[in-house]
């Protein structure tokens, strides 16, 4: 009888060498780099030091006996326990297998032989003990050695072998030994324990798992609890799971050959077909006859004439068959892309679309700025707007945090509701974003009209807001004064342009500190301009249903509905009011008088004890003029009259002025200290006669010193 596979399936890589010793080495276990897989546990030193080749396996130094890809073990050499043997040592060192891709199997069986003693077996694998073991008795008169055998714990990987004495059979010169064994070998040599003794080593079984994390079978990425088939002609299954009971509670992987194939499953193409009609009990009953087949065979009956005819007709009709079936889905498919245009014009309306058509038409918006992303690409970019994915959630929609194909990270904005109104703020604001060109105001990147929900893709802003740094705990970063007062000005100068260097004047609406985000270098970015509102030049105010957060809410913009550029510093100014005293806008942990941060502020200074609710920090690293230069134009910005606010360009203009006086300040206070310690160094030293004669060696170092301070820290 010829082989039953059509041809030798391989158990190693090409040109790698696949045995040792007469040993096999199947892979993902090899001889010589690249001949194993991305492992090196997994990598067999073949031994020729003796003459004998004995393969090893690399990094345990354990002697491999036998490796079988099927069950997913190996055989190895493992030590026996003595104790009180003559010639014999007193203890062995089993291997120690944690932190490796092997384990000790269930296969295996622990066996004590002695009089009168206790072994146990010990392992403190995975952070706690667990122990096994057993006890034998005998003849106290006979003195005549006795056995036990006991389970193996599961998910050994390392143990300890001891022996205690057992009631009173032990005599003080017993031999006895303990040894962990394959059962299959232990079976067939129990019942010669004189020729166990004689022995050092004893077969043991190791279970081996491959896991993701070095893992690349096949060149794929398995994903856990999924099954994937391998190309070629080979047919091999491979289940990845997540083993909590594994090494590193990773995802584990097992392969194996379909049913009628046979080989080595984790090599491509490593499984080949078995031709079962050449097996016993696979021949067909005459008149069939056997015809083998990928994966199987069948039995047929010699066709005669009338069956030729019946097998033409079965054709023709099968071919008509596939032809209706295949005209079936190409009109299926032509149906379903007509549908799909249909509906993404009808959310193109739904989101905004014609109006946004209008607005590209009237040169309003820049085209150029605004890419327009389809659905698919930002549902990958967002792990299909997953939950872990979200940034924030306001009263215009939720963010996501994303990434696009090309590596960029970014912001995507979805509107939670779509109706009417909700439409016309996401077109507004991207006609607003369109026009902005500034370093401190958040820019969009382009928007998706394909969705249920329209999307706004801003660039991705990571440092979280102001309001995160100010009113919750974060011990690891603290806004410093030097920081507030920057921030400050970057937003004051981000809204005068927005009220006056924009091609036309444009409101924000909702200034607050959840709209003011900190990129990487903490820079200040206004973000979120969903109710903003651009005006003609002539316009003074916008009559507009009241939008806006409680608490930063103009009280003037409140009763007549008119909202103005003098609404927008009002808001300011509760930021500003914010960043001096780290207080929230409304809290009901202040008195009832005092619950609104306007109102105890404005008492405050009215009392004349504004350092009584100055934060800790601006007081301690502040001078007191500049904290009351920024108190009293944070005051001019509240008043409850919209003519008596400045304007932003003056708050802008002011704040920079503060700003620059505090950095003027600490440069003068480090001139002064190099001063003194440059009058120290020169007081009474031998080289003063020697600058004085030459009249340029002390100016040098002064010129040095001085030209050295802006690069210190201010």
């Amino acid at each position: 009888m010829s082989n039953p596979v059509l041809a030798q399936p391989p158990i190693s890589k090409p040109n790698c060498q696949s045995n040792c010793g007469g040993i096999e080495i199947p892979y993902p276990f090899g001889i010589g780099t690249g001949c194993y897989i991305n492992d090196d546990w997994f990598r067999i030193m073949c031994d020729n030091s003796t003459g004998n080749p004995k393969p090893f396996l690399n990094r345990t130094n354990l002697e491999v006996l036998e490796i079988s890809v099927e069950e997913g073990t190996l055989k190895v050499r493992n030590p026996i326990t003595f104790s009180n043997c003559s010639n014999k040592p007193i203890s062995s060192q089993t291997a120690n297998l944690e932190g490796t891709p092997f384990a000790y199997s269930q296969k295996n069986i622990f066996t004590a032989v002695g009089c009168g003693v206790m072994a146990m077996i010990t392992s403190n694998s995975s952070g706690y003990t667990i122990s096994s073991g057993c006890s034998s008795q005998c003849n106290i008169s006979t003195n005549r050695s006795d056995t036990c055998q006991a389970a193996l714990p599961s998910s050994l990987s390392a143990f300890n072998t001891s022996f205690q004495d057992y009631g009173n059979y032990r005599t003080q010169s017993s031999c006895h030994y303990a040894f962990l064994a394959d059962r299959d070998w232990f079976g067939n040599n129990s019942t010669n324990f004189s020729a166990i003794r004689e022995m050092d080593y004893v077969p043991v079984v190791l279970q081996w798992s491959l896991f993701h994390s070095t893992t690349d079978v096949f060149g794929s990425y398995f994903r856990p609890n999924f099954t994937i088939r391998s190309s070629g002609p080979g047919r091999a299954y491979c289940l990845s799971y997540n083993d909590s009971s594994s090494i590193n509670e990773s995802s584990r992987l097992d392969c194996s050959c379909a049913g009628g194939y046979k080989g080595n499953p984790y090599l491509l193409d490593g499984c080949l077909d078995i031709n079962e009609c050449e097996l016993p009990g696979g021949d067909c009953f005459e008149p069939f006859i056997c015809v083998n087949s990928n994966g199987g065979y069948g039995c047929y009956q010699p066709k005669s004439n009338s069956q030729v005819k019946v097998i033409f007709i079965g054709i023709g009709s099968g071919l008509g068959f596939l032809f209706l079936l295949i005209a079936s889905w190409w009109l299926y498919k032509v149906i379903k892309k007509r549908k799909a245009i249909k509906q993404k014009a009808k959310l193109f309306k739904q989101n905004g679309g014609l109006l946004l058509e209008q607005q590209l038409s009237s040169g309003e918006v820049n085209v150029e700025k605004i890419k327009l992303f389809n659905s698919k690409e930002l549902e990958t970019a967002t792990d299909h707007f997953n939950v872990d994915r979200i940034l924030g959630q306001g009263g215009q929609g939720t963010v996501y945090k994303g990434m696009l194909t090309d590596g960029r990270i970014v912001a995507v904005k979805k509107s939670k509701v779509v109706d009417g109104g909700e439409v016309a703020q996401f077109i507004n604001e991207i006609v607003i974003l369109s026009q902005i060109n500034h370093r401190n105001v958040v820019k969009l990147m382009g928007c998706c009209l394909e969705t249920e929900v329209p999307l706004l893709v801003y660039e991705f802003i990571p440092k979280g807001t102001i309001y995160q740094y100010l009113h919750q705990q974060n011990e690891e970063f603290l806004l410093t004064w030097k920081m507030r007062l920057r921030i400050a000005a970057e937003v004051a100068g981000a809204l005068s342009y927005l009220h006056s260097a924009a091609g036309f004047p444009i409101y924000h609406r909702d200034i607050k500190s959840t709209n003011i985000l900190l990129d990487e270098k903490y820079r200040a970015k206004v973000a979120d301009f969903g109710t903003s509102r651009s005006v003609s030049i002539d316009q003074t105010h916008l009559t507009t249903i009241v939008h806006g957060t409680f608490g930063y809410l103009d009280p003037e913009y409140f009763q007549s509905s008119q909202f103005t550029d003098k609404s927008d510093v009002y808001s300011f100014g509760v930021v500003l009011v914010e960043l001096l005293t780290g207080e929230k806008p409304v809290s009901l942990a202040r008195s009832s008088e005092a619950r609104g941060l306007v109102t105890y502020f404005n008492f405050s200074m009215e009392e004349n004890r504004l350092f009584d609710i100055v934060d800790a920090r601006v007081k301690e690293e502040g001078v007191t003029e500049d904290i009351l230069a920024v108190a009293t134009l944070a005051k001019r910005c509240l008043e409850l009259s919209g003519k008596r606010r400045p304007g932003m360009k003056e708050v802008a203009m002011e704040l920079e002025g503060i700003q620059k006086s505090v950095q003027a300040s600490k440069l003068q206070h480090k001139q002064e200290e190099v001063e003194y310690v440059r009058n120290e160094v020169t007081g009474d030293c031998p080289w003063d006669v020697a600058s004085e004669s030459t009249g340029s060696g002390l100016e040098g170092v002064i010129s040095s010193s001085k030209d050295s301070l802006p690069l210190l820290s201010l």
